[in-house]
């Protein structure tokens, strides 16, 4: 291998985040703490990308090094963020599961309202994509058993507590 290629790495996604058509952020998870350590140095940033991205109509951007690729949906704007050595195609698979997973959490209702309503669900499908950077998941079904299971599992969970209380 070449000396001034970087070592591959497991870790290949930086920041997953959503925000609203006013540039608000309504979701977001950093995985890579050196990048922006400050909720104010993340939130510079999401404006950043967001005024370079909000009137485009591409689906990827680079930023302070960084590859970003990026979807928006009625009033939402998605956001995967990778190194800039990082395989765009890589990055879009996890966007487009993250965006079809939440299709279907969301009932196909992808916008502001919805996506509040159901944050819980949404950090859910979140994570059970990217565990610390690390892509888990590119398949939307497989996201989406995974999550309902573990949706069950709480609902069980409750109902037996409730019982034994």
């Amino acid at each position: 291998m070449d000396a001034a290629s970087p070592e591959p790495s497991l870790y290949t996604v930086k920041a997953v985040f959503i925000l609203d058509n006013d540039g608000n952020r309504l979701l977001s998870k950093y995985y890579d703490p050196e990048l922006y350590p400050s909720i104010k140095e993340q939130r510079n940033f999401e404006s950043n990308i967001f005024n370079k991205t909000h009137k485009a109509d591409n689906e990827i951007a680079f930023l302070e090094g960084l590859t970003i690729v990026y979807k928006s949906s009625i009033d939402l704007f998605f956001y995967v963020a990778g190194s800039a050595q990082e395989n765009e195609l890589m990055l879009m698979s996890v966007l487009s599961c993250l965006f079809d997973s939440l299709t279907h959490v969301l009932r196909k209702n992808v916008e502001r309202k919805c996506l509040l309503e159901n944050m819980e669900g949404a950090f859910l499908v979140v994570d059970e994509i990217i565990d610390g950077g690390v892509i888990l998941e590119s398949d939307h079904q497989q996201v989406l058993q995974k999550v309902n299971y573990r949706v069950l599992q709480s609902a069980k969970d409750q109902i037996k507590w409730s019982i034994l209380k």
